[in-house]
């Protein structure tokens, strides 16, 4: 995907500022000075623990964009060694140890689709993956060349070590993660010139200690920018629904799911999702985003939502998602972008609560029956006030029946 956007300021820097996703870095004057006058190569990565991206990675692909915009060249790195141990950052117990036939496939399906998101032809934008250079890695020379660098004592003082040692335990297989990090920036620096690496708050760290390890073995000069993460305004991480995580792959999520799950963001979110992300115009997202009137608010988030899903599955998918919504809305029943569950009738949940949970409509049985209870709740169009409804093969119509949560939660059950 070639994606531009007609850019707002002379510096990506005070772009990155003036947008929310900015918040520290190693020689900030320096590195303002180098991102106005110089093109960098820079670095972002990504662990790959699953095998889709998510609505949460959309921060690192923005600023990734974003800086690619400006001239900048990304190496998108796919952490297939670095996956085998998991990053302790943000964690109060260990990974799960994936096989490496299982994380190869992971990145196999990041690699595909970060190509929505950055040019990659005549060597605009790299994809590396690690696992290329650490499986070889032979542990007596790593521990002499790059572990005699790191001081524990100073490990420890990092949250990622000192939270999860609070949490109860921390692996020496863990321990390794930031030696190996580290090592990645070490080893594209003189391999690859990337002199700088982005990445979420909870790596700063990590990536210190990447810059720190430049320095003393190639007396080079190197960066770390970090950015906030993306968190709603109760401090969840971005990118959880009901049914789980938001994922990019629309086999995982469909585009109508992901409208809808933008489409309902808090409203005190709105204004920072718009910014960050978007490619509208920064003071069109402030004035969307500073809407009071419940009508101009249900229509900036319907923006932000249609936004979204263009970025991700391409205009056709989001004007898709946008029309459905707006005919079941309006009750004209459009359902060709709906949700829906195929269930055999030997698996069908009898009761209505219990299929609801089971679809995700609801996070368990007790907030199904309050919503039924309040009215909130049509199975084809017909309101269910008794928490106690029996759902049976003769409600369905041509083997199928919808069921409308709230305003503008609909779910399809058809029968297998």
């Amino acid at each position: 995907m070639k994606f531009t956007y007609e850019k707002e300021y002379d510096n990506v820097f005070d772009e990155l500022v003036d947008r929310g996703y900015y918040e520290q870095a190693t020689n900030e004057e320096e590195l303002k000075k180098i991102l106005a006058n110089d093109s960098v190569k820079f670095y972002c990565g990504f662990d790959a623990t699953a095998d889709s991206l998510t609505v949460g990675h959309l921060i690192q692909i923005m600023v990734m964009m974003r800086m690619q915009n400006y001239g900048h060249k990304p190496v998108a790195l796919l952490g297939g060694g670095t996956t085998l141990i998991g990053d302790p950052s943000g964690r109060s117990d260990m990974r799960q140890v994936m096989t490496v036939e299982r994380i190869d496939h992971n990145a196999d399906c990041f690699y595909k689709q970060f190509q929505r998101f950055l040019d990659f032809s005549d060597g605009k934008a790299t994809m590396l993956n690690n696992k290329d250079w650490l499986l070889d890695l032979k542990f007596l020379e790593f521990l002499r060349d790059v572990g005699s660098e790191f001081l524990v004592g100073e490990m420890l003082k990092k949250d990622a070590y000192k939270n999860r040692l609070a949490a109860g335990g921390l692996t020496f297989f863990e321990f390794s993660y930031m030696l190996l990090q580290s090592y990645d920036f070490l080893k594209m620096y003189r391999d690859n010139g990337v002199t700088l690496e982005m990445g979420g708050s909870d790596q700063w760290s990590n990536i210190i200690g990447g810059v720190d390890l430049i320095k003393k073995h190639e007396d080079g000069k190197a960066y770390g920018m970090t950015f906030s993460l993306l968190t709603t305004a109760d401090g969840v991480k971005m990118g959880k629904s009901q049914k789980g995580a938001v994922w990019i792959d629309e086999e995982k999520t469909s585009p109508y799911e992901m409208f809808q799950y933008m489409r309902n963001v808090d409203d005190r979110d709105l204004e920072k999702f718009l910014l960050q992300l978007t490619f509208l115009p920064t003071a069109e997202c402030k004035k969307l985003g500073s809407a009071t009137d419940a009508a101009e608010i249900n229509k900036a988030k319907e923006t932000l939502a249609y936004e979204v899903v263009k970025l991700v599955h391409g205009k056709d998918k989001a004007d898709e998602a946008l029309s459905a919504a707006r005919a079941l809305f309006s009750g004209k029943g459009d359902e060709s972008a709906m949700p829906t569950t195929q269930i055999s009738a030997s698996d069908l949940p009898k009761g209505l609560l219990a299929l609801m949970t089971e679809v995700g409509l609801t996070k368990s049985n007790g907030e199904a029956r309050r919503i039924v209870k309040q009215g909130g709740v049509s199975i084809n169009d017909e309101k269910i006030t008794d928490p106690a409804f029996e759902v049976t093969e003769e409600i369905f119509e041509d083997n199928r029946i919808i069921i409308k949560k709230g305003k503008k939660n609909f779910h399809k059950v058809e029968l297998a």
